[in-house]
């Protein structure tokens, strides 16, 4: 009889393995249909949808291995974490799906949340202020108007699988959607700037490409468009109009590395606390933590 794993559990949801069978279990459904849908979509590789009984999900395992972890060493070839990048950008060029998703949440709302936890950071003595205050500002870079894309939503890096330099299977759907592809890239690469040129190199652009002066990021609180607030709206431009070609294409952007070490550093101060009262050591080395660290 095949042993029952407990891949990840808390008071939201919980991942079960059992034998080749990984069984999701979620307590709002419309993360389940969220991420059915974006499988269904995607033009990259999924899981199998085995079967669904709300609120279980079943899905078969995908082959490979990941590239690493966070707080671990990162591994596979350069040519392993270019077709990475290419499968990303295959994701980001793809048609729009009709829902908002986790990458895509409006600017005015994303810059009150990270306001607000910073000053719980520092106010509970979580972090340092100076630690909080370093990272804050670089996140403003982030918090600039985007067209959006397809997104993953949570492109951690234990979410893309590879095998002999090519991608076999990217799980973990449940915040797909319209959103900003920059957030994608740095998930992806949180923990591991190192391989973010190889990232990119499969990506399809240099790191010398759409480097950012600051001035738009400056702007982007008063500019910002509408892409999801807690309740999902539609992303639009800064202007308020659907950012398609008139072909219902994603129109991805050459990567920007201010907005993108922007994301790191608000990834990792929105996740801090979370972590920790989720059973979660964002402070283990080479985590959360000690990516706002290497900021200073």
């Amino acid at each position: 009889m095949d042993e029952v794993k407990v891949v990840v559990a808390h008071s939201e949801r919980a991942t079960l393995r059992v034998g080749d069978v990984f069984l999701k279990v979620d307590s709002d459904q419309a993360r389940i249909d969220a991420e059915v849908e974006a499988m269904s979509l995607a033009p990259v590789p999924t899981p199998e949808i085995l079967w669904r009984r709300p609120p279980v999900l079943a899905i078969a395992a995908v082959p490979g291995s990941t590239l690493g972890r966070l707080g671990g060493p990162s591994t596979g070839s350069s040519a392993a974490w270019a077709a990475a990048g290419a499968a990303i950008r295959k994701l980001h060029d793809a048609p729009l799906p009709d829902r908002p998703g986790g990458a895509g949440r409006s600017v005015v709302a994303l810059t009150a949340e990270l306001d607000e936890e910073c000053e719980r950071l520092v106010a509970d003595g979580l972090l340092p202020a100076d630690l909080v205050h370093r990272n804050r500002h670089i996140a403003q870079a982030a918090l600039r108007p985007w067209t959006p894309v397809f997104t993953h939503g949570d492109l951690q890096i234990a979410h893309v699988f590879v095998a002999e330099d090519e991608v076999t299977g990217i799980i973990d759907w449940s915040e797909a959607g319209q959103g900003d592809a920059l957030y994608d890239l740095a998930t992806f690469t949180l923990g591991h700037e190192e391989r973010l040129d190889d990232v990119l190199s499969g990506y399809g652009a240099s790191h010398g490409i759409g480097i950012s002066n600051g001035t738009e990021s400056d702007q982007a609180t008063e500019t910002g468009h509408e892409a999801r607030t807690g309740t999902g709206h539609d992303a639009r431009t800064e202007t308020g109009h659907d950012a398609r070609n008139g072909t219902g294409m994603g129109l991805a952007p050459a990567p920007d590395l201010d907005v993108i070490r922007g994301w790191w550093s608000l990834r990792s101060l929105m996740a801090v606390r979370w972590l920790s009262e989720h059973g979660f050591d964002p402070f283990a080395p080479g985590c959360e933590v000690d990516v706002l660290r290497s900021r200073m």
